[in-house]
């Protein structure tokens, strides 16, 4: 891979503009504005249509959507990345006005019988081709979701819950990016922690005692509940973790009952319903079946491997001559990691050496552009929105220089502001111009890794290189979707399928070919031994039922809060405490009377996936038949294999069913045979 400064080069070429992400909160109200009033030019004057026409009405409103959508998602996205509150804050405000633009848009009459009116003219709809055609009906259906085939009164009242509910979704989410939590520990508290974890760690006075200073923050939280040999540590991080955001749940349990109270305006008992009417599932039935026959499935394995985790904490209590007080969330992870470390003799801290993050990073791109038959170049000087994001170019290594793909940024580190979990944002969706020419998707990874330390770089656990393979999984949907509208790029891919694809590459970070590639030692540059991959692949599925529990726990919750017609009678903090207890088989702060919620953090439920979140393991039956079935056939470095994968899978976008690019790529429909054996269950 080359590192050149091209982006002044792009620009005159014409392969892509440059973004520009240094907006003032001026700069941002101004877009806002301009967005909004060339919005509603465009609205008028396809209501004004007196013969409308696919040319006259869908156009210029897919091409509004085309033109503005850069800008759109640019002036919404610094509210998860600007180090400087007032750029966060105008973010936060001009996506609260964006949305209620977009709600008030979808609820124009005079605009959606212009849209009917093609939808309805045979004629006129046998001239498109499957793509245009696809748009008017998604157009179309889009309009009557936001109750155009209500009355005036009931829009009326949608158009008000819907607004609301945007608001409450981006306070949610503010929330969680500014509240993380802290809590002061002394060295002997952290016992178990490795020394770089205090390496360049802040350090704070309570009582006249120096203390380290520990976040919520994932680099932060995940080691001490892993390895923190005291429980009174790794309960104090958690409960610090479950009771920050109180807010959240007043917002997260009057999400529920507008969302209840919209689906009831169109027709839907309830939410789910309304939701999954266009998902792959369908049917709350559906998702319900797929929850509790995994649920049930698993409680076999889970049942071994809670034992396993009670006789080791039993035999802790023994040795410090304590009584046993049960199994609780605050000790999964750590009795989950002991096993790991006893049974496989495989330690994150050993791990970690092998895997720097330049050289994973390096490694993870060589997958890619093999697989993809794409080739990546580093920018330098980049125009980004912070120092520490690194900017590339992606192209088709089949097309040399005519081959522009698209660009993508990561922005890996945590800072105080940002977003705390890891992401993909799609920037800039691709679409063909007017003049014949394309323009070029762009998309952000945002994630909390580890960061460098005085005395070593960016080690990454090998959770975190299955991290860095799945987001890129997203980034690469992205850039190679290739439709003739935005409309169809990735925020447009089924719900219950667009993780399938990033979860399938995490396999290649179970391929022992694979991680000899790049996994190197930090200090020595010596190779990962054949022996310590082996250990790692061997504990692959250790605490498979567990994890798999946990996954289904927050899908049925998800569906718990979303599939009742009685919105007013779900208690979130109860709910939540209840199911993970009964389904998780762990203990959490239930009986402790405090306030305390993991609901609070749990972004997913106001981030776009409510009635969605059982989307994770039915993409996982996809995910692992497509490895299983052509990958590993084929072999995992056959470019053909690749190359379909591609075309089938990723070029579409929402343009067709997901059922369809699947179907083409495995020669068959799907099963869920190989997804059974990758988590250790019999058929």
């Amino acid at each position: 891979m080359v590192t050149v400064t091209r982006v002044q080069q792009l620009v005159r070429g014409g392969a892509a503009a440059a973004l520009n992400f240094r907006r003032t909160p001026t700069d941002i109200a101004s877009a806002v504005s301009y967005i909004i009033s060339r919005g509603k030019k465009v609205q008028d004057q396809v209501a004004e249509q007196t013969t409308p026409t696919f040319a006259n009405t869908i156009e210029p409103l897919a091409k509004f959507d085309n033109d503005t959508g850069a800008d759109t998602s640019i002036v919404a996205f610094l509210q998860n990345v600007s180090t400087d509150k007032a750029v966060r804050d105008a973010s936060s405000n001009a996506e609260r006005h964006l949305q209620a633009f977009h709600i008030e848009s979808m609820m124009r009459e005079d605009v959606y019988r212009s849209v009917r009116s093609v939808f309805n003219n045979p004629a006129e709809m046998k001239k498109l081709d499957p793509e245009d055609r696809l748009l008017v009906e998604k157009m179309e259906l889009q309009y009557r979701r936001n109750g155009l085939a209500l009355s005036a009164e009931q829009r009326e009242k949608l158009g008000q819950i819907r607004k609301r509910l945007s608001e409450l979704g981006i306070t949610f989410s503010r929330n969680i990016n500014e509240g993380d939590g802290e809590l002061l520990l002394t060295r002997e508290e952290l016992e178990g922690l490795s020394e770089d974890f205090f390496d360049g760690r802040a350090t704070k006075l309570e009582d006249g005692v120096e203390k380290y200073v520990v976040t919520t923050k994932y680099p932060d939280i995940v080691p001490v509940v892993q390895h923190a040999k005291h429980e009174s540590t790794r309960r104090r991080l958690l409960m610090v973790e479950e009771t920050r955001c109180p807010e959240n749940i007043a917002l997260l349990e009057e999400a529920i009952k507008l969302r209840l109270q919209a689906a009831r305006l169109l027709g839907y008992n309830t939410h789910a319903e309304f939701v999954l009417k266009e998902n792959m599932a369908k049917t709350p039935k559906t998702v319900l079946d797929f929850e509790h026959g995994l649920r049930n499935r698993l409680t076999r394995l889970a049942d071994m491997e809670i034992a396993e985790i009670e006789g080791l904490k039993r035999a802790d209590k023994r040795a410090a001559r304590e009584p046993f007080n049960g199994l609780f969330t605050w000790d999964y992870r750590y009795y989950a990691n002991m096993i790991k470390e006893r049974k496989h003799n495989v330690s994150d801290n050993e791990v970690r050496q092998f895997f720097p993050m330049k050289e994973v990073t390096r490694g993870v791109l060589d997958i890619y552009q093999g697989m993809l038959g794409l080739r990546f170049v580093k920018v330098d000087n980049p125009p980004v929105w912070h120092p520490d994001v690194e900017m590339y170019e992606v192209w088709d290594k089949s097309a040399g220089d005519g081959g522009f793909v698209g660009h993508f940024y990561l922005d890996l580190y945590p800072r105080d502001g940002k977003y705390n979990h890891a992401c993909v944002s799609p920037i800039r969706s691709g679409f063909a111009k007017d003049d014949g020419t394309r323009e070029y998707p762009a998309a952000a990874m945002l994630a909390n890794f580890p960061k460098p330390t005085s005395t070593a770089p960016a080690l990454l656990k090998h959770d975190d290189v299955l991290t860095l393979l799945h987001e890129f999984g997203h980034v690469f949907h992205h850039l190679c979707t290739k439709t003739k509208q935005s409309y169809f790029q990735l925020e447009s891919v089924q719900i219950d399928f667009i993780e399938a694809p990033s979860q399938m590459l995490e396999n290649w970070g179970w391929e022992p070919s694979v991680l000899r590639r790049f996994a190197k030692h930090y200090r020595t540059g010596e190779p990962i031994p054949n022996e310590l991959v082996e250990r790692l692949v061997a504990a692959k599925n250790e605490g498979a039922g567990l994890f798999n529990l946990r996954q289904a726990f927050l899908g049925l919750f998800d569906m718990a809060i979303h599939n009742t017609s009685d919105g007013d009678s779900i208690d979130v903090r109860t709910l939540y405490r209840t199911m993970r207890k009964e389904i998780t088989r762990f203990s959490g702060n239930e009986d402790d009377g405090t306030t305390a919620c993991g609901a609070a953090t749990f972004g997913h439920m106001m981030g776009g996936y409510d009635a969605g979140y059982y989307g994770y393991q039915w993409a996982k039956v996809f995910s692992a038949d497509m490895y299983a079935s052509r990958f590993l056939r084929d072999g995992v470095d056959n470019q053909q294999t690749g190359l379909d994968y591609r075309r089938e899978i990723l070029q579409p976008g929402g343009s067709r069913d997901a059922s369809i690019g699947l179907e083409k790529f495995l020669g068959r429909k799907p099963n869920n045979d190989a997804f059974l054996r990758s988590i250790g269950l019999d058929q």
